[in-house]
């Protein structure tokens, strides 16, 4: 296979800042309801990119559980790697790709826990069996075996059986937008390109070269 040959020439939409809203939270929504309707598979997949107090990068897939004008919600465990990461250097990146509308999003700023009542909230919604996974995996961890993992969601699903709580060691992060880019791919790689910058609480619009 010749890698640098494959290439995908990008001609469904466009993106005109004549056109696009003047906020970047609702921006944002209006490209969400196209993802949704357009059934893209695991539409909340994003990359969280974060980094470490020396600076070192580090990026995995999360899913997306809320969004507002506050920002953009996941969840996770705390002392996992990105865990660490964020209480290191609170900031991250998110980006959303969704090939199939050709588009984009890139997401930067501060990050915070949210509130413990918010984590309890999402926590109690989901499935006893990822509420145990919870317990059982100690989250980027070195182990010796799968045995483990195993081993540990049979001892926390005899002691908790339905009546799982939250961990500690478990709950959600917002991540506070600064910056939102939205990209729409184009013929010829001259995509267009449109950067939101909340400056004195106001999102300026800037065009970016391609």
């Amino acid at each position: 296979m010749n890698i640098a040959g494959i290439r995908t020439d990008y001609k469904k939409m466009t993106l005109d800042e004549d056109v696009v809203e003047k906020n970047a939270i609702d921006q944002f929504g209006i490209w969400w309801e196209h993802a949704v309707q357009s059934k893209i598979e695991e539409v909340n997949a994003m990359t969280l990119a974060t980094s470490s107090s020396n600076g070192k990068p580090d990026a995995r897939i999360v899913l997306l559980k809320d969004f507002s004008e506050k920002g953009f919600v996941f969840f996770t465990n705390y002392n996992s790697a990105k865990g660490i990461e964020l209480s290191e250097n609170p900031v991250a990146c998110l980006v959303f790709f969704w090939k199939e509308l050709e588009r984009q999003i890139r997401i930067s700023g501060s990050v915070e826990k949210v509130p413990d009542a918010d984590s309890d909230a999402y926590f109690y919604s989901r499935p006893v069996g990822s509420r145990i996974g919870a317990w059982s995996s100690p989250q980027s961890q070195p182990i010796p075996s799968r045995d483990i993992i195993e081993s540990n969601e049979k001892y926390f699903l005899e002691k908790y059986g339905e009546e799982v709580p939250r961990p500690e060691h478990w709950g959600g992060y917002i991540v506070k937008p600064e910056a939102i880019e939205f990209w729409q791919g184009r013929p010829n790689r001259l995509h267009d390109r449109l950067l939101y910058t909340l400056e004195n609480e106001e999102w300026k619009i800037e065009r970016l070269a391609p």
